[in-house]
């Protein structure tokens, strides 16, 4: 098993990440740009959305500006675009899966990542590739639950890179890591937000706002 901490440490850009454990649920973004960058994390009635912390300085906001997670039910739901919406209007996470594909953002074609966490303890991770014919291939990854303080980790991206070497093989067995390490371990450049959910109490990391 690997370490999270220690992964987060050595990758200067996993670009956005879902961790999925027994008690607790991590989702952070990162950005390379000024318009990626310009983010920050906050509460909704339902989950959390992301917001241009300067709006002066937001510029594309379609792949930016979404809803990263949402309760559907007594599930969570947490992606990294708005597929979240489309799960969540759908009822079913693989239906809504399904009816999307890879961010149109070429040459990196961005994964869309995606976890739905019930309330019995299982899970579900799914990623959306790009493939060389331009065909969306969709992975599903099912779990009955994990043992206390390990969970399964999925990113974007492998690392940094031109274009971005896109997430390979199945999510990561984990040592979780508390969410004041995971935030510290995340490149000081390159981090934007971090959502921690441990035992359903929710902290918000946000650059932008000094943490």
């Amino acid at each position: 098993m690997q370490d999270l901490v220690e992964i987060l440490r050595s990758n200067p850009y996993p670009g956005r990440g879902i961790v999925v454990g027994k008690d607790r649920v991590y989702y952070w973004i990162m950005g390379r740009s000024t318009n990626s960058r310009n983010r920050v994390f906050v509460e909704t009635d339902d989950g959390i959305r992301t917001e241009a912390h300067d709006p002066a300085l937001l510029e594309d906001p379609s792949l930016i500006i979404y809803h990263p997670v949402r309760t559907m039910g007594d599930a969570l739901v947490v992606t990294n675009g708005d597929q979240t919406d489309t799960i969540v209007e759908r009822g079913n996470f693989r239906e809504g899966c399904m009816a999307r594909k890879f961010e149109p953002d070429e040459p990196n074609f961005t994964p869309r990542i995606s976890a739905i966490v019930n309330a019995d303890g299982s899970f579900e991770m799914s990623i959306l590739k790009h493939q060389p014919s331009g065909r969306c291939l969709r992975e599903f990854f099912c779990y009955e639950g994990t043992d206390e303080g390990v969970g399964y980790f999925i990113s974007t991206y492998e690392g940094d890179g031109d274009p971005l070497p896109t997430f390979a093989g199945e999510p990561v067995e984990v040592a979780m890591g508390e969410p004041d390490e995971v935030w510290a371990a995340l490149d000081a450049d390159n981090k934007v937000s971090l959502y921690a959910n441990v035992g359903g109490t929710v902290t918000l990391y946000n650059k932008h706002l000094g943490d």
